[in-house]
């Protein structure tokens, strides 16, 4: 039940069961909305994801000058033909650095008529993220870009590009995008290297709108001078916010969970991998290609004796870098607990996570040490209800929704309404499929 507008009672469980269809991918709904505004023509999306941060990313190429029109289920885009027009006002990001960042790199190309800049702006949580992450190898491209104190609020003069070899500092698909956004409209070839392969739906999504990408084990290249034509496309169901589902009934002996229609990119897909080594049992079935992306129905059944336990670190780290949240919430419940190594980067997301997540753990109970880049979170704990502390993150708020769920006790999330940033159904959804 609702407590308050900012607050949510979970109540704990007995067992999972039930089907989901999730709304459509927040990573593919970005690129698409985001592409489908630069685009000729015009692009129509179903299951277009429906947290708060992808419609930013329609709120900006709508004030880029892209048509922007909902139908239902159904959102049409009337793309700019490669031209976005001067904006009114500042483009509002909200709270979403996959926005900034990705339109960031569309935006270094474009030539203000009259001069000027684009000024990209967020709320008080993202105009606290890195931004000099994009700023460096799009001024190595030719634009110009002014950050505040190495923050947002960006400013970026547009300008002729020329194709760069840049090697990504940090794993960040993100960044990989707003290369590749930038290139496909550059002098030349960008080629982009990680020493880490991130998600790749910025290459997937420039593939269906007619790009020509190449990719290698190491490095993803794009020539320069390319058009794009607007898609007609059902974004997939968002694997990132199945994790909290997946890992809530593999918390339950008995619990049998279906989800229909999910994404399962391999550059995602990860966690299943993951949840099948800690002793759940995953099925995939119904797997089909669509626009580059894989689809498919997965059942998960908890194994009867309970989850073993897992160390994370190195590449499975950067690949899970969403999904470890809520695995180190869980860890109590596992036999020999979850270590999670090599994730820093979850200090500057919506909030401090690995310092959240420590600080709701022992506020449940649990033993927990916190380190620079990582958790030790010991197995074989009972958690017991308490007031957990979202921090107005998200991702914060549901792992604890899904730790609450086995704890003694009622567990009250503080900071609830953060969820609808990515996932406005969740707490619906998750009370349709427990059974209490």
């Amino acid at each position: 039940m609702q407590a308050a507008a900012t607050e949510h009672l979970i109540t704990p469980a007995r067992n999972i069961e039930g089907s989901l269809r999730l709304p459509g991918d927040k990573s593919i709904s970005h690129r698409y909305a985001l592409l489908g505004g630069f685009a000729a023509g015009t692009t129509r999306l179903t299951n277009f994801s429906t947290g708060a941060d992808c419609a930013s990313s329609l709120g900006c190429v709508a004030a880029l000058g892209a048509g922007v029109t909902r139908d239902g289920a159904t959102i049409e885009i009337a793309g700019t033909g490669g031209h976005f027009q001067p904006p009114a006002a500042p483009l509002d990001c909200g709270n979403s650095g996959s926005t900034m960042r990705m339109l960031s790199g569309l935006l270094a190309a474009q030539v203000a008529d009259p001069p000027g800049s684009f000024t990209l702006i967020g709320d008080s949580s993202l105009s606290r993220r890195p931004m000099e992450r994009i700023r460096k190898p799009l001024t190595a491209m030719g634009a110009r870009i002014e950050l505040t104190d190495s923050h947002a609020p960006i400013a970026i003069h547009g300008a002729p590009l020329t194709g760069i070899d840049y090697t990504t500092p940090v794993p960040s698909a993100q960044v990989k995008t707003a290369l590749l956004f930038a290139g496909v409209q550059a002098e030349g070839r960008t080629l982009v290297r990680e020493a880490v392969r991130t998600r790749d739906h910025g290459e997937l999504a420039l593939r269906a709108f007619g790009a020509t990408i190449v990719r290698s084990l190491e490095s993803v290249s794009i020539a320069g001078g390319q058009s794009l034509t607007g898609i007609e496309a059902e974004v997939p169901g968002d694997i990132s916010s199945a994790a909290f589902f997946l890992c809530a009934a593999a918390l339950f002996p008995g619990s049998n969970l279906i989800f229909d229609a999910l994404g399962l990119n391999p550059t995602r897909a990860t966690l299943l991998d993951v949840l099948t080594a800690l002793g759940a049992h995953i099925g995939v079935l119904n797997l089909e290609e669509k626009h580059g992306e894989l689809v498919g129905t997965v059942q998960v059944n908890a194994p009867p004796h309970g989850l073993t336990g897992t160390s994370i670190a190195g590449v499975l780290s950067a690949q899970l870098i969403d999904e470890l949240p809520v695995l180190a919430a869980i860890g109590p419940y596992t036999q020999s607990g979850i270590r999670i190594r090599d994730a820093k980067e979850l200090r500057v997301k919506e909030s401090d996570r690995i310092a959240l997540v420590a600080a709701n753990l022992r506020a449940m109970g649990a033993e927990v040490v916190e380190f620079e880049d990582g958790l030790d979170v010991p197995g074989g704990q009972s958690l017991h209800g308490a007031i957990i502390d979202s921090g107005g993150d998200h991702r914060i708020a549901m792992a604890f929704s899904v730790a609450a769920l086995r704890a003694q006790g009622d567990t009250l999330i503080r900071g609830s309404e953060s969820a609808a940033i990515s996932f406005p159904e969740f707490f619906d959804l998750l009370e349709g499929v427990v059974q209490r």
